[in-house]
């Protein structure tokens, strides 16, 4: 469920299943195509070969053809997994990784929740999460992404420790936004109404639009890799969801907790309905401002105050009121003055003349309402459309007078001016006025202007009978809750926010008047002959249907003829989604066995922007019904704004949709996207702008793993996410490290190898071997904690880190000379180690790739044993005390330090070969170490010829470029012969500046007089190791100069 719009477009159709004389067809295709393209690079390559020098220019390079890939597997079985030397496979492509695990991961059942034998939830526990059932307005948008990318990486991370697992999903109604939405279509396409085609046949019309984009909303959860359990799908308006709102109102109605009253709302003249408060959305203007507001041909003025006066009944005297309203001087039925003020004290208990109905109204002495020192002192009071009015009304008993209709037009209480339109009204009283010669000026104010989050339109409070939820002692008791620790809230900054809200609860009013949604179960009992007040709660009863509320009538008014008249309204959409944690596991049934199972639900996690429409609700709802939080820890995440800031919008052009982030999507096809919705020209026109202000090359094809793995790297606990599409496409071409990875690693395995039955340290292990062991099990630590932790930043960093700049980068580069050159021994040590790290890797992604990693998972040997048939139910890595071995990674830790200084060294002076490097140390042992990995030095350097370990009572040679690792290992190359010495020295002595200055920074703050006291031992620790690596870098980069010094001569 989402406060957010999204586009609506066609919905996207299943996969058509191909025979298998097609399938057959397609690989004999695809296998003719391989070969045409081998005996191509043959051709090519002897064409190469026989050139002359004589030729005088080369061949124009022919382009190879694509290389087609067929997928040989029918829908819903396990993947037919072709040959990697396939050119098609030559590189990672997401539409190819990522088709038909899905459908079979379904229909394998793998996301059902697993019991023991008996039924019973498994020993290693529960884990329960539900769907924030988004919006059958459309389309899922990027916001939706981020939720599954979140919610579904815990969900495959607890599946994969072996709990019992439910991840439920569902669909909303969307009381307002579908029936917007449905509207719109139908004038567009029809040029109709609702009113046109009467309420059963719009609903009708409703349906079919929710049969329609339902399948698109649910195709696009399955691209998105939701690991849902499909079989116990919800909606919220499904017959067993239905009766448990109709449970819900009757008990509540019949508690006295819902109420009828008539009171001041927020109208959608739009709309044509009640809105909550969380509904409207407050515009702030600094002064006079220009809106377009639906249902008008020109912008309407706002930030603008304007006084006038009343004339005093018989008397000259004039009293001058202001307001930013002028079309409400209709509904004025007072004029309220402090009763301390001397200029006033003269018209107590007078009245002044209405300029255009026949109509006196009062002075009024009242202290809360007015400001003696604010303006003239005088203020109109227009109750039935003011909520500070209402008040005051309610005070002194004044007449409430509605003076709109349900569509914005002034109503007959407006005498002559009735029909007129609100804000058209608004110019014509103030030309009356001055032609009345009542006009006293106008001027900018700073202003808020109250909106419709659906329509946009203003909103305009109105006087109506409506239902009404009492909040405050259902909110205490979640208060209550959070205190008690019974339901936690992550991040933890929203607590405050949150209790303060329910602390300050208000009812709630729950009446819509819409005709898609949830019909209130409550009928009015006409007795005949008697006066009645349908604003009155004793004249209505409640019931699952007409009958059930006919007895209950029967039984309340014996003796009485009556009939039944079925409320009009719906109830608000939120009433039904408060209820969504246990109504879909079967209540009002208590004995249903998901409610015992999986009730309370472990945990809620969803967007901050619905934590008061929605987690209040649900919380409050869930303890008053079941007696128990609905759910033990609530977490909230960031919204999604585009990458300049700003909140995601159809008429921005910034909304995306996460399927054209997987598969890409061109500028063109963009624009052409907009086309489908409900926008109408002017809309598209700056949306078409604002696309190719974001977009100005497309959407590039990301792949949903990059795309998943992005949104969860993202999500760090803020309020706001600034989305850059680079940057999903940056962690495409991880993807593709990580494919080319498992290939090569596959190549260096063999044909044939099976891996050890198990995890385990032989002692045949090398130092590298040893280091990336303990890596991998402190990257799992890592990993598996911020899981815990909720630190989504922090997991992905973990894992990102180990499988490019450990696994990739260190040992899969080691281990090819251990696999080539070494004895047989260190062959098969360096293959196991391979092995498990690799299949450890691609286990501890896979939460967040789920596609990539089966893959590729599917393509590596099992342990003997290991009957897993799928990645989704491998168990996840977690800590192992035997592989941890922190003296040996210390070691090669070092190795690899003096490796990426002599790396830089060498780039940075541009030597590309022939590079002679020196390593100078204070310690023997590291000495020895660094001889002994000469050889694992020399697989992760490409461009030297001789490498030198000095102690520090030798000298590096003259003309050494230095690099300090710390203060006990410095790195040089030898540059004489190879670097333009003066470009050096102005480097090194910019260099020396830098270092000299963050020492001189360093010593301020530790020579601070309350550094010492004040100061973590760690943080001194640190300091005083970073102080001593500054003294070594400076005494190197003076050495360096004046080596470069000796280059000159």
């Amino acid at each position: 469920m989402s406060s957010e719009a999204a586009a609506a477009a066609p919905p996207a159709e299943e996969p058509k299943q191909k025979t298998a004389k097609e399938l057959e067809k397609e690989r004999k295709k695809a296998e003719k195509m391989a070969k045409f393209l081998e005996k191509e690079k043959k051709k090519q390559a002897g064409k190469a070969a026989g050139k002359t020098e004589k030729a005088e220019k080369p061949a124009a390079k022919k382009e190879e053809p694509v290389a087609e890939y067929v997928e040989l597997t029918p829908v819903g079985e396990k993947k037919i997994l072709q040959d990697l030397d396939h050119p098609a496979l030559k590189s990672y492509n997401p539409q190819i990784v990522e088709s038909r695990w899905y459908e079979w991961w379904e229909k394998e059942g793998f996301f059902k929740p697993e019991f023991t034998e008996d039924g019973k939830v498994k020993p290693e526990g529960v884990f329960t999460i539900p769907a924030p059932p988004p919006n059958i307005t459309g389309a899922l948008h990027i916001g939706h992404a981020l939720t599954v990318a979140i919610q579904d990486a815990l969900v495959r991370w607890e599946r994969m420790r072996g709990k019992t697992v439910l991840y439920l999903p569902g669909f909303d109604h969307a009381g307002i936004s579908t029936q917007s939405v449905v509207e719109k279509m139908l004038w567009k396409k029809h040029k109709i109404t609702r009113h046109d085609l009467g309420r059963e046949e719009f609903v009708n019309r409703v349906w079919d639009w929710k049969n329609e984009y339902y399948v698109r909303i649910k195709n696009q959860s399955k691209r998105l890799g939701a690991s849902y359990d499909w079989t116990r799908e919800a909606f919220t308006m499904d017959e067993n969801l239905s009766a448990a709102v109709r449970k819900t109102f009757i008990q509540l109605f019949e508690e006295g907790i819902i109420y009828r009253d008539n009171r001041l709302v927020n109208w959608c003249v739009a709309m044509n309905t009640t809105l909550s408060n969380l509904e409207v959305e407050n515009k702030e203007v600094k002064g006079r401002t220009l809106l377009d507001v639906p249902g008008y041909d020109k912008p309407v003025e706002f930030g603008v105050i304007t006084s006038f006066a009343y004339r005093v009944e018989n008397s000259d005297e004039k009293l001058i009121v202001a307001t930013t309203r002028p079309e409400t001087i209709f509904g004025d039925t007072a004029i309220a003055v402090h009763p301390d003020d001397e200029r006033y004290k003269h018209l107590h208990g007078k009245y002044v003349v209405h300029p255009f109905v026949d109509r006196r109204l009062p002075i009024v002495t009242d202290a809360e309402a007015v400001d003696m020192t604010f303006g003239t002192g005088a203020v109109k009071i227009t109750p039935a459309h003011d909520a500070n009015d209402y008040a005051t009304g309610k005070r002194h008993n004044l007449e409430f007078v509605n003076i709109f209709t349900d569509d914005g037009l002034l109503n007959d209480n407006c005498g002559e001016w009735k029909g007129m339109k609100r804000f058209d009204a608004r110019t014509a009283v103030i030309e009356k006025l001055t032609e009345a010669g009542l006009f006293v000026e106008k001027k900018d104010n700073e202003m808020a202007i109250p909106l419709c989050v659906k329509s946009g339109d203003v909103i305009e409070p109105v006087m109506k009978p409506q239902w009404w939820v009492r909040q405050r002692a259902m909110a205490d008791a979640v208060v209550e809750a959070l205190k008690k620790g019974d339901m936690v809230l992550e991040p933890r900054g929203f607590d405050a926010e949150f209790s303060y809200w329910m602390e300050n609860i208000q009812d709630w009013c729950i009446s819509r008047q819409l005709w898609w949604g949830h019909r209130a179960p409550v009928y009015f009992v006409k007795i005949e002959g008697e006066e009645q007040d349908r604003i009155e709660d004793k004249w209505w009863v409640a019931g699952n249907d007409e009958e059930e509320a006919r007895a209950k009538a029967a039984a309340k008014f014996p003796g009485k003829e009556f009939t039944l008249e079925w409320d009009e309204d719906v109830l608000d959409t939120w009433f039904s989604a408060g209820l969504w944690p246990f109504s879909t596991l079967g209540w009002p049934n208590t004995e249903s066995k998901d409610l015992k199972d999986f009730y309370p639900m472990s945990m809620l996690e969803t967007g901050w922007d619905i934590m008061f429409f929605w987690v209040a609700r649900m919380a409050m709802l869930g303890i008053k019904l079941t007696g128990s939080v609905p759910f033990r820890e609530i977490y909230l995440h960031s919204l999604i704004r585009d990458a300049q800031g700003r909140k995601m919008s159809k008429s921005l052009g910034n909304v995306i949709d996460p399927l054209d982030v997987t598969t890409g999507l061109s500028l063109k096809d963009l624009h052409a996207k907009l086309r489908e919705g409900n926008l109408d020209q002017r809309e598209i026109e700056k949306a078409e702008a604002g696309q190719k202000q974001g977009f100005p090359n497309g959407i590039p094809q990301c792949g949903t793993d990059a795309m998943r793995f992005a949104l969860c790297a993202y999500t760090t606990g803020s309020r706001d996410i600034n989305l850059n599409i680079l940057r999903v496409e940056g962690y495409r071409k991880f993807c593709n490290k990580i494919y080319q990875a498992t290939k090569f690693a596959l190549m260096r395995l063999g044909e044939g190898y099976v891996p050890p039955a198990e995890i385990k340290i032989t002692g045949q292990e090398s130092l590298v071997e040893k280091w990336i062991l303990h890596k991998f099990s402190e990257a799992a630590k890592e990993t598996s904690n911020s899981f815990e932790k909720r630190d989504f930043l922090g997991a992905t960093t973990a894992v990102y880190n180990f499988w490019l700049y450990e696994l990739c980068d260190v040992y899969i580069e080691n281990s090819k000379s251990l696999i080539l050159e070494g004895t047989a021994e260190e062959q098969l040590s360096a293959r196991n180690t391979l092995y498990t790290c690799l299949d450890g890797a691609l286990k501890l992604i896979h939460p967040f790739m789920p596609f990539l990693t089966e893959e590729l998972w599917q393509r590596i040997p099992r342990r003997e044993g290991d009957k897993t048939v799928t990645i989704t139910k491998a168990k996840y890595p977690t800590y192992m005390a035997e592989l941890d071995d922190a003296k040996s990674a210390a070691v090669y830790d070092l190795i690899f330090e003096v490796v990426k200084s002599a790396r830089s060294l060498l780039t940075q002076y541009g030597i590309l070969k022939g590079g002679k490097i020196y390593v100078q140390v204070a310690k023997a042992e590291d000495k020895a170490s660094i001889e002994a990995q000469i050889g694992s030095i020399s697989s992760l350097i490409k461009s030297y010829d001789s490498l030198t370990v000095l102690m520090t009572d030798e000298s590096f040679p003259e003309g050494t470029g230095l690099s300090t690792v710390s203060k006990d290992v410095t790195v040089g190359v030898l540059l004489k012969g190879q670097v333009d010495a003066d470009a050096e020295i102005k480097k090194a002595e910019g260099k020396l500046k830098k270092v000299v200055a963050s020492k001189v920074s360093l010593e301020k703050t530790m020579s601070n007089k309350d550094y010492e006291t004040k100061a973590k031992p760690d943080a001194k620790e640190a300091n005083r190791t970073k102080l001593e690596t500054l003294d070594a870098e400076i005494d190197s980069l003076k050495a360096m100069i004046v080596d470069f010094e000796k280059l000159r001569v």
